[in-house]
């Protein structure tokens, strides 16, 4: 049995679409009783984020969309979101929507190798609120008008977080 059925069982690194074992972090034998872990060989940087000397994991908006359209068409959300990341310079890895009853509420995510977009529709109140979590090179504010364009909300509020700041360092 290899390192990674034993860590993972038997699905591999199924769960894990385009990681190498280079991407994971493991515990070696020594560094188990020492409870640290020991990062194995990487190629790549860890794609956070570093904006006026502060690094960080990641952009976090939080959109509030009011009286806005298009909120029960699954096509129309799904297509909107994958332009938002294109946008936003992300790589989509899959997607997936689903509606509720009564009133045709949708709830949709684009998984991203950056992270993800989702959104949450109440027609019944013309409101989405969408949710973009980006890190690496990707430029999250730029999937705004895209979005702005297919909701056509009249109005709308964006609040920005900086995610995984060192503790006790406020958001820059």
């Amino acid at each position: 049995m290899d390192f990674l059925e034993k860590t993972f069982g038997s699905c591999g690194l199924n769960g894990f679409q385009g990681t190498s074992p280079s991407d994971l972090i493991v515990y070696s034998q020594s560094s188990r009783s020492e409870k640290s872990p020991k990062k194995m060989e990487q190629k790549k940087d860890d794609h956070f984020v570093e904006q006026n000397g502060v690094r960080f994991a990641g952009i976090h908006l939080l959109l509030e969309f009011w009286g806005a359209s298009g909120l029960t068409d699954q096509a129309h959300i799904l297509q909107a979101l994958h332009k938002a990341a294109v946008a936003a310079g992300a790589s989509v890895l899959k997607s997936f929507s689903h509606e509720f009853s009564p009133y045709g509420g949708v709830t949709a995510i684009v998984v991203l190798a950056e992270s993800h977009i989702s959104i949450h529709t109440w027609p019944e109140r013309d409101y989405a609120a969408i949710d973009i979590f980006m890190c690496g090179d990707a430029r999250p504010h730029d999937a705004l008008p895209a979005l702005r364009t297919a909701f056509a909300p009249k109005k709308f509020e964006i609040s920005e977080h900086l995610r995984g700041l060192p503790p006790g360092r406020n958001e820059a």
